[in-house]
């Protein structure tokens, strides 16, 4: 059989012929060729046309066949690029929809100086600002909203970013942290049988098919073993998670150059790259259950404190089976009141929690939000630490480990913060930062401003500091750029330490919300005096070291003024943390007797 192109050819050849014999035979007017009734040539070009109309047709018709055929025999891959470019689409759009918004409708602020300076005109623009803040913020919650998974993982780091955000775009991504979407009983069922090699009425006895928690990357179902009878808490990812989660990355990294390069001043790569570094880990559920064991182990020497991790029983990739531990979140206070359960309590033994991970064993759990902190009650006179509770940690994926280094420095920064001395503020914030804006650098690891700081009150002041970056910025023009600047320059640890101290600090104020002023008062003083506490311990500890392996000489005068150096390191200790001690006394009698008379 002739193929169209064979046929093309000896059609135009044969039109080519009887043209030239037809136009032999006709007489030449003017140097034109004249006609007498209907030329052969022409009935052949159109032959010829046709033939390559059907062609064309063909062709087409063999390219979208052959498209349909691959869809149909790799259709996951191409579902995935379907789906990969809508969700990049989705991001693309509106982040030139909000970069274009910013860079029309968003004024600039009048100088204080300025003359005549208008006051009316000045809250007109502080207006403007705001209406763009929110209007942008609201666009890009739908967005995320829409793609869901890794995109609802940035919003929820957006809303915890106020020393750097406005608070519009803040408060606005908030919601995030409860808008997610649950996977359907039958994609669970399937992740369980790939990952685990049998179905759920296979594994489970019973199996709840209503969630009890729904997150953005995974939700948690309660069910009871098959085979032990055991009730456990079956933590499953989402199906498509791990497939979108590299394209929804690299869109997010080009989202944030782009943006950098419309405004030069947002440098927040970071942030993508700490996403880059962390979500592999958070999606792969053998990650929980190796931390989670080590967190166990750590915390075994400490029977006083009330913490409890569910047990691990058995992890792959994405199915994580666990010990069912009951209790409700940590800043539940109706709760905590219906089983007699004291915040103050609560509120202390976190800290001691979290401020060991940080400075003694320097394995620190990185998303401490109220939803991954659980208070289950307990008859005090049955536990070895002596409470009516125990503090439930979950959610073990994302934990960073701290160098001895990183947690002297980090113990000193603070010692430094505590006490108010400038010079060891500036000091300690250059090694740590590696920036010399050391007054902004001490404001955004305390939460509070560096007047109180520097007037050596940080251990006698209650009142957090409120950012608007609006108002910061009318006083300060470079302060956004200095706050991106160091968060650029800081150590990527240092960055989810510090999402950990805010996170912990809104638990804080959430378990004291309904106590009499002066308690709240007291009770951030104790918090302060208890990360003073564990900064002394760790500065002890690593000084103590660093003292053992100053000399490896072995003489009798070597030996001894090593001794000292240790003894007057121990004596330095004792005296501070006894000072500290006799204080944090005093303010629970004080508290004892405000309650008693209110």
């Amino acid at each position: 059989m002739l193929s169209a192109g064979r046929l093309f050819a000896a059609a135009r050849a044969t039109a080519s012929t009887a043209a030239n014999a037809t136009a032999a035979k006709l007489p030449q007017q003017r140097g034109f060729v004249t006609f007498r009734g209907r030329p052969e040539y022409i009935a052949s070009i159109k032959r010829a046309w046709r033939l390559q109309r059907w062609r064309n047709r063909a062709i087409a018709a063999a390219g979208v066949a052959g498209v349909c055929g691959y869809a149909v025999y790799n259709y996951d891959t191409a579902y995935l690029v379907a789906v990969s470019l809508h969700r990049s689409s989705v991001a693309a759009k509106v982040t030139c929809q909000v970069a274009w918004d910013y860079y029309r409708n968003f004024p600039d602020l009048l100088p204080e100086n300025s003359e005549p300076f208008d006051e009316e005109e000045r809250q007109r623009i502080l207006d403007a600002r705001s209406a763009v803040h929110l209007r942008s913020a609201e666009k890009v919650k739908r967005a995320l909203m829409k793609n869901g998974g890794v995109y609802i993982k940035l919003g929820q780091h957006i809303s915890a970013m106020q020393y750097v955000l406005p608070m519009e775009w803040c408060l606005t991504m908030q919601s995030l942290q409860d808008q997610n979407t649950a996977s359907s009983l039958e994609d669970v069922d399937r992740v369980i049988r790939a990952d685990v090699g049998r179905s759920i009425d296979d594994l489970f006895q019973a199996f709840d098919p209503t969630p009890i928690g729904v997150a953005s990357l995974a939700q948690v179902h309660r069910a009871v073993l098959r085979d032990t009878g055991e009730e456990v808490a079956v933590k499953v990812q989402h199906p498509m998670v791990r497939k979108y989660s590299d394209i929804d990355i690299a869109t997010v990294s080009v989202m944030f150059e782009f943006i950098h390069s419309v405004f030069p001043e947002f440098k927040f790569m970071w942030l993508s790259a700490e996403m880059k570094t962390s979500l592999p880990q958070e999606l792969d559920f053998c990650n929980d259950k190796t931390n989670a064991e080590k967190v166990v182990w750590e915390f075994a020497k400490y029977p006083d404190i009330p913490l409890a991790v569910p047990k691990m029983i058995q992890a792959s990739e994405r199915v994580l089976i666990m010990e069912y531990v009951s209790g409700r979140r940590c800043d539940d206070l109706a709760f905590l009141r219906k089983h007699d359960i004291d915040p103050e309590a609560v509120s202390r033994e976190i800290g001691r929690i979290f401020a060991e991970m940080t400075f003694v064993h320097g394995f620190l759990h990185c998303d401490p939000h109220p939803g991954n902190l659980f208070v289950r009650p307990r008859d005090k006179r049955t536990t070895a630490h002596g409470y009516n509770f125990d503090l439930v940690l979950l959610d073990h994926g994302l934990y960073r480990q701290l160098s001895p280094r990183f947690r002297y420095e980090y113990a000193e920064m603070w010692h430094a913060l505590m006490k108010g001395n400038r010079d060891q503020i500036k000091y300690w914030s250059r090694k740590i930062s590696g920036t010399d804006l050391y007054q902004l650098f001490s404001t955004i690891l305390t939460g509070q401003h560096w007047k109180v700081i520097e007037s050596k009150r940080l251990s006698q002041t209650t009142s957090a500091a409120q950012f608007s970056m609006d108002a910061l910025m009318e006083a300060q023009p470079e302060i956004l750029r200095q706050i991106t600047e160091i968060l650029a320059s800081v150590p990527p640890v240092l960055l989810l330490v510090l999402k950990t101290n805010d996170l912990l600090r809104m638990i804080d104020t959430s378990l004291f919300a309904d106590q009499p002023p002066i308690v709240q008062r007291h009770a951030q003083l104790q918090s302060w005096l208890r990360i003073s506490h564990y900064c002394l311990v760790a500065i002890r500890d690593i000084r103590a070291s660093d003292i053992v392996h100053s000399s490896s000489r072995l003489g009798v005068i070597q030996a001894t003024k090593r001794i000292i150096r240790l003894a007057l390191n121990r004596l330095d200790f004792l005296y501070m943390d006894t000072m500290l001690w006799m204080y944090s006394v005093l303010l629970k009698m004080r508290d004892s007797l405000t309650r008693l008379y209110a």
